[in-house]
């Protein structure tokens, strides 16, 4: 036994053939000759799918209100005026934010709350923390201050969110509000709010002129429509018929002509009898 470990082994197994050798490299070459056929196929048969919504080019547009500790707060002013490009997601001041995507970066699934709130200085919107520009920052657990409606309760941020600005219900906001992704006519409210305390909607003035906005939006799609066809009438010319000069035929005497055709209540003249020598 000592002697034919020696020599390598004996010689049955050095007589066999590897097979799983050879069955690994087929399947190699298999898995690559599919790998290559798939890849060509993509190539040639591109995706069809839609982007994700809104896509580059698109118009939405939101109502947003912040009530902090009761009261509800103006809306915010324009986006202020920077040197660099204009914001993609945008306020002009009324109350509502324009979606308008002109990258891919603010586009799809990038459009979100946190792309606003970032191009937006002074404003901060997260899960435990709600700053107002201008106000300070209130954080889970500080008390509302003096002078609110929900003075000296602890309060906690909360977002609220209706499809519409006719909707009846909405849902809560979890998570982080960053990730909030828009949806087109949504309404939405980001609060600091004892905890159960009930979100409002956004002020009636925004969510109406939210409705007036969508609209005008929906009426400025154009549409084929065929012109329809005015009819108008020639309008008849009234030209009196030349009359022609015809020699009257002489009637017996005593009888009367017959009225001309097409002149009303015109008679034809009779004539004198020829006087007979």
């Amino acid at each position: 036994m000592a002697r034919a470990a020696a020599t390598g082994g004996g010689r049955t197994y050095r007589g066999q053939t590897p097979v799983n050798w050879y069955i690994s490299l087929v399947v190699i070459c298999i898995l690559g000759i599919l790998s290559i056929a798939y890849s060509r196929y993509e190539l040639h048969h591109p995706s069809t799918t839609p982007a994700a919504a809104p896509a580059v080019g698109s118009h939405w547009y939101e109502a947003l209100g912040f009530d902090i500790c009761g009261n509800m707060e103006p809306n915010l002013p324009a986006n202020p005026h920077t040197s660099g490009p204009s914001p993609q997601i945008s306020t002009t001041g009324d109350g509502l934010i324009d979606v308008s995507p002109t990258t891919s970066a603010f586009a799809g699934a990038n459009a979100t709350l946190g792309k606003f709130v970032s191009s937006y200085p002074g404003l901060s919107i997260t899960a435990t923390s709600l700053r107002y520009p201008g106000k300070p920052a209130y954080s889970n657990g500080d008390r509302c201050p003096k002078g609110t409606p929900e003075a000296g309760k602890a309060g906690i941020v909360a977002l609220r969110v209706w499809s519409s600005p006719t909707a009846s219900s909405s849902s809560a906001v979890s998570g982080n509000p960053a990730d909030l992704h828009f949806q087109d006519g949504q309404l939405i409210t980001a609060a600091f709010l004892p905890k159960g305390a009930p979100v409002p909607r956004p002020p009636a003035a925004v969510r109406s002129s939210l409705l007036t906005t969508l609209s005008g939006a929906s009426s400025s799609t154009p549409t084929s429509t065929p012109a329809t066809p005015t009819s108008t009438p020639a309008t008849p010319t009234s030209t009196p018929a030349t009359p022609t000069s015809t020699p009257a035929t002489p009637l017996p005497a005593g009888s009367s002509g017959p009225t001309v055709s097409g002149i009303s209540g015109s008679k034809a003249s009779t004539p004198t009898p020829a006087s007979h020598k």
